[in-house]
């Protein structure tokens, strides 16, 4: 059999975003494999150079459209760094709540492009149906549903509005029910779902420490760690949580550390209601930031997320570098994908969780 390159992308259903896949295939079977990004590059990082430091909040939600809160919350927070900023606790709550909804959310997106890319419309349909839920609560506090502009530096816009906890807590109770019935017998329970994701796309536990993989993908490879516990920030260290570990290594193992997650996100939200008092939302930051350099990481629905930020005594960063947890997962592509099938690629490329604005920046 002679061997022969193919793209998938950058327009492919497969690709979740413009970036291509050249594989070399023997037959069905793949032998090498290329990720080739750089189609979506925006110049994020050039751009902020130009705005002051408030200015730049908004452009940290476009980062990534499916979980921009955990963005531009990461933005702030390295700024916070930066100009030793303290955030008020009612306010380290609140960001609290709403980085586990727009975690939820995250992974119900992804979950539906799953479906899609094994030709399950209903898991789409579902996934959908239960992700308006979270975004209705999320644009009752911020008036956005999906790029939010919500958290400041110093704490968040604005309080939570009347009747929040309350109607938040409703929406976990039937979306927890929804979970534990509804979505175990639509794929753990279906033959065809199980043996699309199961022993497909492998990444043993020392590739994914090497390739530098972090998040679900790492922790589906029996990688014990996450930063909300092993390096909090905001209230998370008051909070009892799971960190959500499978071993197998395949691309079910990733779905189950996801789904896994969205019932510790719904712990993590009720606690943080019982344990928030009432205060001060926000403080005022400086206008100007020292001369010195910051950093400051968080537990993305995708990964590890993290700013480096340069002062220079003037109200705009001298440099402001990302680091993008899908950016680094990509390059784990060809690991996951030689020895596979190319039927299987849309599965296996799918489990990762691509965003192409958080990886081109």
């Amino acid at each position: 059999m002679t061997e022969m390159w193919m793209n998938m992308g950058p327009q492919h259903p497969m690709t979740h975003g413009l970036w291509n896949l050249r594989v070399k295939v023997d037959g069905e079977k793949i032998t090498e494999a290329q990720p080739v990004i750089g189609y979506l590059h925006r110049g994020w990082e050039k751009m902020v150079e130009a705005r002051d430091f408030q200015q730049i909040i908004p452009m940290a939600d476009r980062l990534c459209y499916g979980s921009s809160m955990t963005w531009s919350h990461l933005y702030c927070r390295t700024i916070e760094e930066l100009m030793d900023v303290e955030v008020p606790e009612r306010a380290q709550w609140i960001r609290v709540i709403v980085c586990e909804m727009q975690r939820i959310a995250s992974h119900l997106m992804w979950l539906a492009a799953v479906g899609t890319d094994l030709g399950s419309y209903t898991i789409f349909l579902y996934c959908m149906r239960e992700r308006e839920l979270f975004l209705d609560q999320l644009m009752n506090l911020t008036g956005a549903r999906m790029t939010y502009n919500y958290p400041r530096i110093g704490g968040v816009r604005n309080d939570l509005p009347e009747n929040f906890e309350r109607d938040t807590l409703r929406v976990l109770n039937l979306f927890e029910k929804r979970l534990k019935t509804e979505y175990e017998a639509l794929c753990d329970k279906t033959v065809s779902y199980r043996m699309r994701m199961e022993n497909t796309g492998y990444l043993s536990k020392a590739d994914a420490m090497n390739l530098g993989v972090t998040g679900p993908n790492m922790r589906g490879s029996g990688v014990d760690f996450d930063i909300r516990r092993d390096d909090p920030y905001e209230k998370y260290d008051e909070v009892d949580f799971e960190v959500c570990v499978e071993q197998e290594g395949d691309s079910y193992a990733r779905y189950r550390v996801r789904m896994r997650e969205m019932q510790e996100s719904c712990n993590i939200i009720r606690q943080a209601f019982k344990k928030m008092r009432p205060g001060p939302v926000r403080v005022k930051a400086p206008r100007n930031a020292p001369k010195k350099t910051a950093f400051a990481h968080v537990e993305d629905p995708r990964g590890e997320g993290l700013m480096y930020v340069v002062g220079d005594g003037t109200n705009q960063p001298y440099r402001l570098k990302v680091r993008s947890p899908i950016f680094v997962s990509v390059s784990a592509a060809p690991v996951m994908l030689i020895g596979e099938k190319v039927a299987d690629v849309p599965a296996i490329m799918g489990s990762i969780d691509m965003c192409l604005g958080e990886t081109d920046r």
